[in-house]
């Protein structure tokens, strides 16, 4: 998928860019979105690579997250076999940067009176206003 924004008057599909998607599972673990490029006429478009992409997910107390990660492969079955290793990978980075989130949130904190010292709420810019 592209990642750049578009506005909704330049929203079309690239004909020189297609995919034809497939969904592979074993209902356990997660899944292999196995994308063929096909020309515009729906052929296959042996000019270009067949890309594996892997998805699963992970429990957090908020609920499942879900992982998304591209596995480098040249068929199915070596797809298949590198799915473990590539969703390792995708988890650990997807780890490490929620607790980079969790630091950054709670390094954020701000305390009233905006760090001038004194009670709150006495001067300039105090943290307590009452009406």
């Amino acid at each position: 998928m592209a990642t750049e924004k578009k506005s909704i008057d330049e929203l079309s599909m690239d004909p020189s860019e297609l995919f034809r998607e497939e969904t592979i599972t074993d209902r356990k673990v997660g899944t292999i979105r196995v994308l063929t490029p096909i020309t515009p006429n729906g052929d296959h478009d042996a000019s270009r690579d067949t890309i594996y992409a892997g998805e699963t997910q992970i429990m957090t107390p908020m609920g499942a997250l879900p992982i998304a990660f591209q596995i480098e492969a040249n068929s199915l079955s070596t797809a298949v076999e590198g799915y473990g290793d590539a969703g390792k990978a995708a988890v650990e980075k997807a780890v490490k940067e929620l607790q980079e989130m969790r630091r950054e949130q709670a390094s954020s904190i701000v305390l009233p009176g905006g760090g001038q010292g004194g009670m709150p709420g006495t001067g300039p810019g105090g943290g307590l206003k009452l009406p």
